[in-house]
């Protein structure tokens, strides 16, 4: 199904979380797809993935206007797993210099705006958690933490702390098995990531999240 406003993400646990996102927040009064890279046909749903369609199918139909505004979200991942911030940002930002896109002064840590010289509507890219630090998502939902769950979320790695002969998952995960275990005692353990995406459970007067709730309304303004 088409659509004028694409926001491409990793995956489906990411685009279940933005979907939630977009309408707790009601961002823009034309809906935004969140899209991962299997929608654009590609095999795997991953970080390069999405580089990969963002270069090779979204760019062209922004560019043909096929689409009028489009976002990349990702992971910035960890440096010691040949990701990291520096190199995720490095890596989104060759691709579109080669595109023609520039990135505008003042972009960083707010999100980040990439300009055309052809008038093109401005690109987004938030790179998780910070646009600044090396982690994922999970990390920005523990920054954008509704106070009232603070007390759960350190018995959740507490339990991890504690788990026998110590946990399965390699170190760098392990703020997304703090965030599965903080979900597993909701009142809807079964619903997936995107549970997270609720008044309650998050603090709106977070700075992290009226940053990215900012960015986006930039990127997907009303009007």
């Amino acid at each position: 199904m088409s659509a004028k406003n694409v926001l491409l993400v990793e995956g489906e646990s990411d685009r279940g979380f933005f979907e939630d996102l977009c309408k707790l927040w009601g961002v823009s009064v034309q809906p935004i797809a969140v899209r991962t890279p299997r929608d654009a046909g590609h095999a795997k749903d991953t970080k390069q993935a999405a580089f990969d369609v963002l270069e090779k199918t979204y760019l062209p139909q922004l560019a043909d206007g096929q689409i009028e505004r489009l976002a990349i979200a990702v992971d910035a991942d960890q440096h010691a797993n040949g990701g990291g911030f520096a190199r995720t940002r490095d890596q989104l930002t060759q691709r579109l210099t080669l595109a023609g896109y520039h990135l505008r002064a003042g972009s960083g840590a707010g999100g980040f705006l990439f300009g055309h010289s052809d008038g093109l509507n401005d690109l987004g890219a938030w790179l998780m958690p910070n646009n600044a630090d090396d982690g994922m998502l999970e990390d920005w939902i523990q920054l954008n933490l509704h106070p009232g769950e603070a007390a759960l979320m350190q018995h959740a790695k507490s339990s991890i702390d504690q788990i026998p002969g110590g946990p399965k998952f390699k170190p760098l995960r392990r703020s997304k098995a703090e965030v599965a275990t903080w979900l597993a005692w909701q009142s809807e353990p079964d619903h997936g990531l995107w549970q997270a995406a609720k008044l309650d459970l998050l603090d709106n007067a977070a700075p992290q999240l009226q940053a990215l709730k900012t960015w986006l309304m930039r990127v997907f303004p009303a009007n």
